[in-house]
This record gives C-alpha cells, structure tokens and sequence, in this order.
C-alpha cells in the first residue's frame, strides 16, 4: 500500500528553491523563540552570486533575489573575459 504524506506548502517552496538555486544552502533562519524567521541562502558556488548570505522573509522574495545573484555572478563572469 503507498502511503502519500502532504508536505507543508513552505516545505514545498523550500524545496523549490534548492533544486532550481543548486549553488546555495538554502534554510530558514530560526528565531530566539524557536519559531522559523527568514529564509536564507549561503552561497556554495560562486558562479552562482555574489552576496555570501541572502536573507529575504519571504520564498518568493529569495527567488526573486537569488535570480538576481545569478544575473549578477553572470555580468562579473562576462566582465572578466
């Protein structure tokens, strides 16, 4: 028998987030009182951004961001040529 789990919808969004943005560690933040604050990405491959740590406290706001990391690391890449 298959067993079908439904997954929160910020889980969802956070994994989203880490297969299409493979070039960071993506989390929530945790705040003093235990309950989940910012979502957060630290960069791992530096083709992929330039910021070391992205907070936004939103997942549609780190995409946003993360795909202007991208675009960014890409206009340095272009730059150095």
């Amino acid at each position: 028998m298959e067993t079908r789990t439904r997954m929160h919808p910020e889980d969802q969004a956070l994994d989203r987030l880490r297969a299409d943005f493979t070039g960071h560690r993506i989390f929530r933040a945790v705040r003093l009182d235990g309950s989940l604050g910012e979502w957060v990405a630290t960069l791992r491959d530096p083709n992929q951004g330039l910021d070391a740590t992205v907070m936004c406290p939103t997942a549609d706001a780190l995409r946003a961001t993360l795909a202007e990391e991208a675009e960014r690391a890409q206009q340095k890449r272009m730059m150095l040529r």
